[in-house]
């Protein structure tokens, strides 16, 4: 990883965060930062019959929205609470069929630079080994995170 290896935020202030962030979101719906290490973030997040597609697997744009969200809380623990950091790309490649369950979102950060950061995302129900999508999300950073 380059970049800022100082957390200028603990999981508790993310999740905050993310809450008053996103009012109108069911707060027992929310994905939550459960552990944090310079670099990393681990995220959780209840699936329900929502979150599921034709075939009882969970949807991709559930994915996807556990990718960005493991991202920008990798991003603000870094960078403080900064609202303006905004996706400017998610690619993402699904592995196998992602059972309801528990979803599983590690994010690792790549690159911290002055503009964008960039971090890797690994997705997962059965268990760690058994990934079911993974993910390269950037950030645009604002210019006040840049002085």
């Amino acid at each position: 990883m380059t970049g800022k290896t100082t957390l200028r935020m603990d999981a508790a202030g993310l999740n905050a965060f993310l809450l008053r962030a996103f009012p109108e979101a069911d707060p027992e719906a929310m994905p939550r930062v459960t552990a944090m290490s310079p670099g990393r973030v681990m995220l959780t997040m209840p699936t329900a019959s929502r979150n599921l597609r034709p075939g009882g697997v969970i949807s991709g744009p559930t994915l996807m929205s556990l990718s960005d969200t493991a991202a920008y809380a990798l991003v603000l623990a870094h960078i403080g609470e900064v609202a303006m950091a905004v996706t400017t790309s998610l690619t993402i490649h699904f592995l196998r069929p992602c059972k309801p369950g528990v979803l599983y979102a590690e994010a690792e950060l790549l690159k911290l630079g002055r503009r964008i950061a960039t971090c890797d995302i690994a997705l997962w129900t059965e268990g760690r080994d058994k990934l079911a999508a993974k993910a390269t999300v950037a950030y645009a950073l604002p210019e006040e995170t840049a002085k």
